[in-house]
C-alpha cells in the first residue's frame, strides 16, 4: 500500500481494537511511517506495533501521563460487530459500542492527541436508503441495538465536540459501509461459499445496487484524515462504485474461473414464495428477501471533498477481486 503522499511527520498513533480484522490492515498501511501503538482487550506482540496497552491501562495514560507515550491521533476501532443471527443480547453493544467509545473520548479530551477517528457504521444513519443515495444530511433511524449502540456513541462524542473545540482537538466520526479486504470474515464469506459450491442465485432478476468500502480506500481515507487539514465531523465511507449481488457473484467466479449460475426467476414467483415462507417460519420470508434485493447506495462525496480528491485510490471491482482471491487462498 504505497499510496500515501511522503509529505507529513511521522506521528504517534493510538488504534484501539488493533488487532481485528481493521486494525490490523491499518497497521500494515501505516506503520511504515507513523509510530503505532495498540489499545485492546488481548495485547499479544504485533509486527508494526511498538506496544499494546489494555483498557485497564487509560486510567493511568490520563492520570500519569508522562509515563506513556505523547500520542498525537487515537483511532477508536474498538467494537461489537453487527450479529446477523441476532443471538447476542442488547445491552452487550451498548456496553461495547457506546461504553467503550465513552471511555475512549473521555482518554482523547484529556490526551496529548489533537484528532479522533471514531468508526462508526452506515446502520447508524439508517437501516434501509429512503430515495436514490444516503448522506450525511439524514436524520438517524437505526434499527436494532446495534445501530442504536452506535448512533448513542455518536451523540456522546457530539455532546462534547464544544470542549474539543476548545483544546484546538478535531473529531471525526465515520460510518463505512460494509467492509471487505483480504482476511474478512463476514456475509461476504458466506456469499463466496455458496458460489464456490455451485449453488445457483435465484435472485438474479433484481438488479439492486449495494455501496461496499474495500480495505485499501478505508486506509487511504484514515491517513488522509490523520495528516489533511480535513474538517471535523460526520464521513459516510465507500466505494466510488456500487454494485449488484449479480456483479459480486461474476467476480467470484471470476476468481474461481467459472461462469456464474445466476438465475432470473420472476419477482412475482419469489414475492408469493417469501410470503408463503413468512407464514411458515421458512429461511426466505419476506424481511429476508428484502434484505437480499434492496438498495443501499451511500454518498462519499463529502469525505472525497474534505481529502480534496475527486476519487477514491481503489475501484470497487478490483477490491473484490482481492478479497475474492483471499478466500479462495483459505479454502485451498
Amino acid at each position: 500500500m504505497n499510496w500515501f503522499l511522503r509529505e507529513t511527520n511521522e506521528m504517534n498513533i493510538l488504534i484501539t481494537g488493533i488487532h481485528g480484522f481493521v486494525g490490523s490492515n491499518l497497521v500494515k498501511a501505516m506503520m511504515e511511517r507513523h509510530t503505532i501503538y495498540g489499545l485492546d482487550i488481548v495485547a499479544p506482540q504485533k509486527e508494526g506495533v511498538v506496544k499494546t496497552f489494555s483498557w485497564d491501562n487509560l486510567g493511568d495514560m490520563a492520570k500519569k501521563p508522562e509515563e506513556f507515550p505523547a500520542f498525537d491521533a487515537i483511532i477508536h476501532l474498538a467494537g461489537k460487530a453487527h450479529d446477523t443471527k441476532n443471538q447476542s443480547e442488547a445491552q452487550v453493544y451498548f456496553d461495547i459500542n457506546t461504553g467503550l467509545t465513552q471511555k475512549a473520548f473521555d482518554y482523547f479530551l484529556l490526551s496529548s492527541a489533537s484528532r479522533f477517528i471514531f468508526f462508526s457504521s452506515v446502520k447508524a444513519a439508517a437501516d434501509m436508503v429512503l430515495g436514490d443515495v444516503l448522506t450525511e444530511d439524514v436524520v438517524p433511524a437505526p434499527k436494532g441495538p446495534y445501530g442504536e449502540s452506535k448512533i448513542a456513541a455518536e451523540k456522546y462524542i457530539l455532546g462534547k465536540e464544544a470542549e474539543a473545540a476548545r483544546l484546538h482537538k478535531r473529531v471525526y466520526i465515520l460510518r463505512p459501509c460494509m467492509i471487505h479486504g483480504p482476511g474478512n470474515k463476514g456475509n461476504l464469506n458466506l456469499l463466496y461459499g455458496v458460489v464456490r459450491k455451485g449453488i445457483p442465485w435465484p435472485l438474479g432478476s433484481y438488479e439492486n445496487r449495494r455501496s461496499f468500502t474495500s480495505i485499501g480506500n478505508l486506509c487511504f481515507a484514515v491517513e488522509g484524515l490523520v495528516t489533511k487539514d480535513a474538517p471535523g465531523g460526520i464521513y459516510h465511507i465507500g466505494d466510488d462504485e456500487a454494485l449488484s449481488t449479480n456483479e459480486l457473484i461474476a467476480l467470484m467466479c471470476e476468481v474461481l474461473g467459472r461462469k456464474p449460475h445466476i438465475w432470473r426467476w420472476n419477482k412475482g414467483l419469489m414475492e408469493s414464495c417469501a410470503r408463503v415462507g413468512t407464514v411458515l417460519h421458512l429461511p426466505l420470508n419476506s424481511e429476508r428477501l428484502r434484505k437480499l434485493t434492496e438498495n443501499y447506495v451511500v454518498s462519499n462525496a463529502k469525505l472525497k471533498q474534505a481529502l480534496g480528491i475527486d476519487r477514491m485510490r481503489v475501484w470497487a471491482a478490483d477490491g473484490f477481486r482481492d478479497t475474492n482471491a483471499s478466500f479462495t487462498q483459505t479454502k485451498n
